[in-house]
């Protein structure tokens, strides 16, 4: 594979040196750029998008001609595993994603088919290899799944919920029929990155979307032990380099301290918890990334490069110099003018130079 020519991104992750913070963006590849939407009118839908290869490798490279990124993300979905595991996975305008079949049973559970990850989501892992290609070492890529929490609340819902009734009923009324699927969610998130990791991605980040949504010692039963079980099974080194693990729980600050147990590199954070307190609760044990409001974005240049500099002003407060990745604290949306992120990504690199 061709040596990277930027891995600023990847040293801040393991706290090595670097010479200025580095940034992306979660969903730095969506519907906020018009050759996004272009893209996705020709390849018909969402799902067909994600697995064309050619169209995939193509949005996940849009964002990083327009803006200096430090990372390339791929381009995909949280909710591949559901899908490959039978529930049919389909897009409502308007509506976000949804299944056509739920589990909400013993026996929904007890019947889910086996899993592969290099030969039920082959087209994830051949855009993987088809993107890395691609950047020429350009920047690393980074891979992803969904927390096993996150993507059994879709698999018991049905699709995206405001109150999860159906998955915190079986969870307090019966807790080891979710424990059974959250177990069997790990071990193919486990294999689902790892086969990205084999397939090129330089480090993985899991989206514990709806974490947020439990009560605190639930959230480290129900979502947290699962986390832990997933990157202890994750290759930490390929092609001669450590592979970084990144934990990221939307509504998740609070539980930074029984994060760091779980062995990950670092920890994204939305924009609810201040850096300066994150890194003095952290203090130097992992790296951290986040966390600027995405609402942000719907402002001026100058607001924007505002509110930057103040969010690396907390990053760096405690005198660390790296373990800071400049991010937002959730994706950025669909409504965001095309010309604002470059006043944030600029920013942080330009500004942030001062604390090295």
């Amino acid at each position: 594979m061709t040596a990277l020519k930027n891995d600023r991104f990847l040293r801040a992750l393991l706290r090595e040196p670097v010479d200025t913070t580095p940034v992306w963006m979660m969903r730095q590849a969506g519907r906020y750029l018009p050759e996004y939407r272009a893209m996705r009118a020709q390849a018909g839908d969402f799902l067909s998008l994600c697995k064309n290869n050619d169209f995939a490798c193509e949005v996940t490279l849009q964002p990083l001609r327009r803006y200096d990124l430090d990372a390339a993300i791929l381009f995909s979905d949280i909710l591949t595993i559901p899908d490959a595991l039978g529930l049919g996975l389909y897009f409502e305008a308007g509506e976000g994603p949804k299944f056509h079949k739920t589990i909400r049973t013993e026996h929904d559970v007890v019947n889910l088919p086996n899993f592969n990850a290099k030969s039920d989501l082959d087209y994830v892992m051949n855009a993987v290899t088809t993107i890395r290609s691609a950047l020429g070492g350009q920047v690393p890529l980074i891979g992803f799944s969904g927390s096993p929490w996150t993507l059994a609340t879709y698999m018991i819902e049905g699709g995206s919920s405001k109150d999860f009734r159906y998955t915190k009923n079986m969870m307090y009324a019966q807790p080891e029929v979710l424990h059974a699927l959250l177990d069997r969610l790990a071990i193919a998130v486990i294999d689902y990155l790892n086969a990205q990791i084999e397939a090129g991605a330089q480090a993985v980040q899991i989206f514990d979307s709806w974490g947020g949504a439990l009560a605190h010692r639930e959230y480290i039963e129900f979502s947290l032990n699962y986390m832990q079980k997933i990157v202890a099974g994750l290759k930490r080194e390929h092609e001669g380099r450590k592979v970084p693990v990144i934990l990221f729980t939307k509504g998740g600050g609070q539980w930074l301290e029984p994060m760091i147990a779980t062995g990950a590199d670092a920890f994204g954070l939305d924009w609810t918890t201040p850096l300066n307190v994150a890194r003095q609760t952290v203090n130097g044990r992992a790296a951290i990334q986040g966390n600027l409001d995405p609402a942000t974005l719907y402002g001026t240049p100058a607001s924007i490069a505002k509110a930057t500099k103040a969010m690396l002003d907390d990053a760096y407060a405690n005198g660390e110099k790296t373990g800071y990745i400049a991010n937002l604290g959730h994706g950025i949306t669909q409504w965001v003018d095309p010309a604002n992120p470059k006043a944030f990504i600029d920013t942080v690199h330009e500004y942030s130079a001062k604390y090295f």
